[in-house]
């Protein structure tokens, strides 16, 4: 006779093995990791000390935390001040002009964090504003796609660090303003960022929708269907896990890119924090810089998880994993 339990435990007894595989062998890897990199430290000496290990990185991470709650509270202290003179100035005279200034402390590695992951937003964007459209007018016109794919050959391999300087130099030309809305180390960044997000998306997006059903495009002809519904309806739903897959290398790259942008245009991001740090030479330095590091292997990786779950939950086809 089969009873409720036995069939909680038959249910239980599958899910084992799938518990093992995702959790305790990825924590196993994960730790095998730590003892090998804290043996590894331990006979590593640098001109600033020991190479430091998970311990060290730990407490700098917190350090770091501490840091910015302190800038967070320097920062209250500062609009209060601002606060009570000008609301003194306000009673004396009610017609006096008062001024608002904004707090200019150091930004805080959280602060920096945020401002990274804008300015790769920001490149990623615009990147896919122009790669997405492109790459669907290759896919569909041959003769398009023989105009365009030297150019994309060429430049894909270019590096940023080539890219930064002719940026720099454009930006600094074209964007002058008295009042700007964006800093210029921020739009340097942004853009040498966007330079080199356009390509895998470009190409992906290309072969998604040059290797659309055969049926389905003479599907779209048989019905006569208009040029942009035609897109919106067959050629976007069918190379979306392809679209997909550019845009996460793109954004991979963004992220990658955007750490040496910021290091060499001094946008107050991670990149700036390494750089910073490596030029401050303190005893602590270099276990801020892998606490950076570490930032930087972990957002990335939540980038892309988050794309991939975008991915699955705007295409047709929901077998993409998490992997």
């Amino acid at each position: 006779m089969i009873t409720l339990a036995s069939i909680n435990l038959e249910a239980a007894g599958r899910r084992l093995p799938m518990l093992f595989a995702r959790g305790v062998v990825p924590a196993a890897g994960i730790a095998f990791f730590l003892l090998i990199w804290h043996i590894t430290a331990n006979n590593i000496d640098t001109s600033l000390g020991k190479f430091p290990g998970p311990a060290q990185v730990w407490e700098q991470s917190n350090s770091l935390y501490e840091e910015h709650l302190e800038q967070r509270e320097k920062a209250e202290r500062f609009h209060e001040r601002q606060e009570k003179r000008n609301a003194e100035k306000l009673a004396k005279n009610p017609d006096a002009e008062v001024k608002w200034r904004s707090y200019t402390g150091k930004p805080s590695f959280l602060d920096q964090i945020f401002t990274s992951l804008y300015t790769v937003m920001f490149g990623f964007v615009l990147a896919s504003a122009v790669a997405i459209p492109l790459g669907i007018a290759c896919g569909l016109n041959e003769r398009i796609y023989q105009a365009f794919n030297p150019i994309i050959q060429v430049f894909k391999p270019v590096s940023p660090l080539a890219w930064l300087p002719l940026v720099t130099m454009v930006v600094s030309a074209l964007y002058v303003s008295d009042d700007p809305m964006f800093e210029k180390s921020f739009l340097n960044s942004a853009f040498t960022v966007a330079l080199c997000c356009l390509w895998p998306t470009v190409i992906n997006t290309t072969v998604g929708v040059a290797g659309i059903d055969r049926d389905l495009v003479n599907v779209g002809k048989v019905i006569k269907l208009p040029p942009m519904t035609h897109v919106a309806k067959i050629v976007l739903p069918s190379s979306v896990p392809m679209i997909f897959t550019g845009l996460r290398l793109s954004l991979a790259t963004g992220w990658m890119v955007l750490i040496a942008a910021e290091m060499l245009a001094q946008n107050p991001g991670l990149g700036k924090f390494i750089w910073d740090e490596f030029q401050n030479g303190s005893s602590n330095s270099l276990a801020r810089i892998m606490v950076a590091v570490v930032t930087i292997g972990l957002i990335g990786f939540a980038l892309d998880r988050c794309m991939l779950l975008l991915q699955r939950r705007v295409s047709w086809d929901k077998s993409a994993v998490l992997r």
